[in-house]
């Protein structure tokens, strides 16, 4: 009877998904898209020039209580100007989890950084406080205002916390650490817009955090990300790089440093904009989606759907289903195929791939136990939406 399990609980979950999403994740537009689009065009200013872009960016902030923000191209570009702004370079190394979205070790890369692994909590996905500081106990030392790793020699200059599929980390105790050892808090929450972390939106905490907006994002603008940050001094140069920091110089063309094409352009903006005015009614939905799924399988001792931790709100970006072994993970992942329903792997840890196999990293065993035992379930607000 017991071999019947999986196939037992694909099929609630297929009944669950009827007429509705089948697949990992589809965008919801139930607002004003269409006709902030329309004003757009008609304007006549549909590229980084445009009032969406500036609309976007105020709601940002009053949506995430962050000072000041700016939207980019997308998640990856807002981070790969964090780090450019902050000046990592070739000889710092960026402490970040195994168990994140490429995108987060290829923007260090871009900067020609190393980047260094952490292992996380099960309960909550993100970086282990524990494990953090027992690893820079062991591999660090204080230099000044500066913290050397004594093995490679280099500066470990900054450390970015993933709240992975839009949990929280524990980002109170990692800030306390990174204090404590001088290194730059950053905060990659592309994954986390509306989540909280004891009633404090997540990308706040550190000196700069970044959203994504991608399609496949609890909000969408095609594509797209933003940055969050506390001074007006950093917003002016990070909103000037992003615009290939040119001078406002009348007819003519002056850029004062090399910078870049991530500005975010306003179609895209009016698109994340009308998305905002209902980013409450979507996380609703998605957090509706947990319920359901948890409802489906909390009689079942081998099969866990992934909880938000206390303290946090999380907006279930992504539902995480929890296998007691590798074995039950294949058998359910052949009935999920037998019916096209579209589930995705958790992310690969970064060490795995080759890309990245020669970087520093402390023990990962939970990010390894993690990825074998996890999938990510159909998660689209469409699943629970009432329009």
């Amino acid at each position: 009877m017991k071999k019947n399990i999986p196939l037992k609980i694909v099929k609630k979950i297929e009944n669950l998904l009827i007429k509705k999403s089948k697949r990992l994740h589809d965008p919801i537009f139930i607002g004003n898209e269409i006709k902030y689009l329309k004003n757009c065009i008609q304007s006549g200013f549909v590229s980084s020039v445009g009032n969406y872009v500036n609309k976007l960016e105020k709601k940002l902030c009053q949506v995430t209580g962050s000072k000041y923000s700016v939207a980019t191209s997308s998640g990856t570009a807002a981070l790969h100007l964090a780090l450019h702004y902050l000046n990592i370079g070739r000889n710092d190394e960026v402490l970040l989890p195994s168990f994140t979205y490429v995108a987060t070790g290829n923007s260090i890369k871009y900067c020609n950084a190393t980047p260094n692994f952490l292992d996380i909590e099960k309960n909550n996905l993100g970086i282990c406080p524990i494990k953090l500081q027992n690893y820079l106990k062991k591999i660090a030392i204080k230099r000044g205002n500066f913290t050397i790793n004594k093995i490679t020699k280099k500066k470990i200059k900054a450390l970015i916390v993933v709240h992975v599929y839009g949990f929280p980390s524990k980002i109170d105790k990692i800030k306390k650490i990174c204090k404590n050892y001088n290194i730059i808090l950053i905060e990659d929450a592309a994954e986390a817009v509306g989540s909280k972390f004891k009633d404090q939106h997540v990308g706040t905490f550190g000196e700069i955090g970044i959203l994504s907006f991608n399609g496949n994002k609890t909000i969408t603008t095609g594509s797209g990300g933003a940055i969050l940050c506390k001074t007006g001094k950093v917003y002016n140069s990070l909103k000037h790089l992003s615009t290939q920091a040119k001078l406002k110089k009348e007819f003519d063309h002056f850029h004062d440093k090399v910078g870049f094409n991530y500005r975010m352009n306003n179609l895209s903006a009016a698109v994340g904009f009308a998305q905002l005015e209902n980013l409450s009614k979507i996380i609703n939905a998605k957090r509706k989606n947990f319920k359901k799924y948890f409802h489906l399988l909390k009689d079942h001792s081998d099969y866990k759907i992934h909880k938000e931790p206390s303290a946090t709100k999380s907006n279930y970006w992504l539902i995480v289903l929890k296998c007691k072994n590798t074995k039950l993970k294949k058998k359910l992942i052949k009935e999920f195929k037998a019916r096209a329903i579209g589930i995705r792997f958790t992310w690969r840890p970064l060490h795995y791939l080759k890309i990245f196999n020669n970087c520093p990293r402390d023990n990962l065993k939970n990010s390894e136990d993690i990825f074998k035992r996890t999938l990510t379930l159909p998660s689209s607000p469409i699943i629970s939406i009432k329009s």
